[in-house]
């Protein structure tokens, strides 16, 4: 908790508290349905909310904002970015549907009333966001075409619409066709050996209306 702190050291005392309430909500939801292995949920603050704040570092989402986050599996990042901005909206998808069932209930527990879920495909999820989220789930080339088609047209941030992406390791490959992919290195936000090749790769996409 003190890792959250540490970066984000303007958050309030209701954020402080909601952050403080997930290493217990999760540990108590773990012991029914697992979502995270024990090895990660000892390092939950590291390898789950600092590493999905990392997005917090390249942008920080507006009121109203529109948000999709795609395989959330146990609410990664949703969950966090929820409590770091409460004035956005996160819409949290996943095709497993006992892993929504935590995520409802952590939000549930914490008062989270910007996050709605839906048990589907990204493909199936009806309507337009300003970004969409994701921790690495499949290669760009496939994730782009779940959602290409779900950009929002009006620009409001500083940074075009489209995908923020949390991945790993050398990308030179997956990335070769995207030209317009900007990668942020975590190393360069957080010290901890964890993020030494941890990236956030933001791909505008243009609306298709």
């Amino acid at each position: 908790m003190d890792l959250i702190q540490q970066y984000f050291p303007d958050i309030s005392e209701s954020q402080i508290k909601q952050f403080q309430q997930l290493e217990a909500l999760y540990r108590d939801w773990n012991s029914k349905i697992n979502v995270i292995s024990r090895k990660d949920i000892d390092e939950l603050y590291l390898r789950h909310v600092l590493h999905s704040l990392g997005i917090a570092k390249v942008i920080s989402f507006k009121p109203k904002s529109k948000i999709l986050d795609v395989g959330t599996g146990g609410g990664f990042p949703g969950i966090p970015l929820a409590i770091l901005f409460p004035d956005s909206q996160f819409h949290l998808v996943d095709s497993v549907g006992k892993k929504l069932k935590v995520v409802d209930g952590v939000a549930e527990s914490l008062g989270l009333k910007n996050v709605k879920t839906t048990h589907g495909r990204a493909e199936d999820v009806k309507g337009e966001f300003d970004f969409i989220v994701s921790r690495a789930v499949t290669t760009m080339p496939v994730f782009v075409g779940w959602v290409k088609n779900k950009i929002a047209k009006k620009q409001n941030h500083e940074i075009k619409n489209g995908i923020l992406y949390l991945k790993g390791g050398d990308l030179t490959e997956e990335l070769q066709v995207f030209r317009t992919t900007t990668i942020y290195n975590m190393k360069d936000y957080f010290k901890e050996d964890f993020f030494d090749t941890k990236k956030v790769v933001h791909l505008p996409i243009k609306y298709k209306g």
